[in-house]
């Protein structure tokens, strides 16, 4: 109909001078034939698109990230192209997608000098109930932190991801299974699932126990749950509390259990900017402090424009929290710069100071970017 009326409209348009130049009227009449025959060829390709709805629905993405890393450390220097990762998904309908994350890790596998891994992080089929409720199955990461889901360069500070999510949660971990996430009201969302977890049979350090979902024992189950506010404009808080009723995955051994409780959050108010971050595991049956393992970091920040971003983080954890006996706590400071040419594009420079059981200072430099 406004096809219609549009055309309705461009013939008396072109009429009007007519009634005062006698001399166009074979003109026009050229002209109206043209609009008339446009204008059946727009409805017929409208209703086309209307018949095949699936033109519109059926669409496959592709994006991606990557890092190189210039280490200069007491423990050595190196530079590494760290990671390569392309996400692949597709809708097959308004309501079902598909999510993946291809990741490579150094460069490659094989050979005498590629150490590498070539490792599948996601790959979920998710599922659109309504506007507050969702379900995914498959390969997907847990629920728990700042960085475990969202670990693309551009967003966050420092050239490497911080050792406290990285040895205490520990980032990047994924599981296979169910979940089901959503809002409960606005802006306070909630993650509920059911998975594969870690083997801690021959593992002390909890990084150590990822199984990766590569023909995992599966006699431990993972329930990991979150509840998430950003209600408020420039403020994130959130808690996850993470139970796996054997840790061991032994059928033949008393079960052990252990427990992960975590909370973060960071405020961005104008060109201020703080994180925050604590997370402590409860483990069952372990000896020489591996029975807790904890740490915490914050990171004030400072914007002084939007492509440049300063920041300072005090981490700490330890691995053997358990036996005050052991000095095992390790301290960290970092302190560095982020330049961002483009909001996906990102250079970054930071300086570590390292206390503790471990002691490796040095400064390191990198470049990022995400699709």
């Amino acid at each position: 109909m406004k096809i219609r009326i549009v055309a309705l409209l461009g013939l008396l348009s072109i009429g009007l001078p007519v009634l005062a130049d006698p001399g166009l009227k074979e003109e026009v009449s050229d002209l109206r034939k043209e609009n008339q025959v446009l204008s059946e060829r727009v409805e017929w390709l409208a209703d086309k698109l209307e018949e095949d709805s699936s033109v519109t629905t059926q669409t496959t993405s592709i994006g991606g990230y990557g890092e190189l890393h210039y280490n200069n450390l007491d423990s050595g220097e190196e530079i590494d192209f760290h990671r390569f990762v392309l996400f692949f998904g597709h809708h097959f309908d308004e309501n079902i997608r598909f999510h993946s994350e291809l990741e490579v890790e150094h460069v490659g596998t094989g050979g005498s000098t590629l150490g590498g891994e070539v490792e599948l992080e996601q790959a979920y089929i998710d599922f659109h109930i309504n506007d507050h409720k969702n379900v995914k199955a498959g390969l997907f990461l847990v629920p728990v932190g700042f960085l475990n889901e969202t670990h693309e360069p551009p967003t966050f500070f420092g050239v490497e991801r911080n050792p406290v999510e990285k040895n205490i949660i520990p980032t990047t971990w994924w599981e296979a299974g169910v979940a089901a996430y959503g809002e409960i009201v606005p802006g306070l969302q909630y993650d509920i699932a059911l998975t594969s977890g870690l083997d801690l049979s021959s593992a002390d350090k909890v990084r150590s126990g990822r199984q990766k979902v590569s023909e995992a024992s599966a006699e431990g189950k993972l329930i990991s749950t979150r509840l998430q506010y950003n209600g408020i404009p420039g403020i994130q808080l959130g808690m996850s509390l993470l139970y796996q009723d054997d840790v061991s995955q032994d059928t033949a051994a008393d079960k052990v259990g252990a427990t992960l409780a975590e909370i973060h959050g960071a405020v961005r108010k104008g060109p201020f900017g703080l994180r925050a971050l604590y997370a402590v595991w409860d483990i069952d049956d372990k000896t020489n402090g591996y029975d807790e393992q904890s740490g915490w970091y914050l990171e004030p920040a400072y914007y002084p424009c939007e492509q440049w971003g300063l920041f300072v983080r005090f981490n700490e954890w330890d691995n053997q929290a358990g036996d005050s006996a052991i000095d095992s706590e390790i301290e960290q400071v970092d302190v560095g710069v982020n330049y961002w040419p483009h909001p996906d594009v990102v250079v970054k420079l930071d300086y570590q100071d390292q206390d503790g059981a471990s002691d490796d200072d040095g400064f390191n430099l990198g470049v990022g970017y995400q699709f």
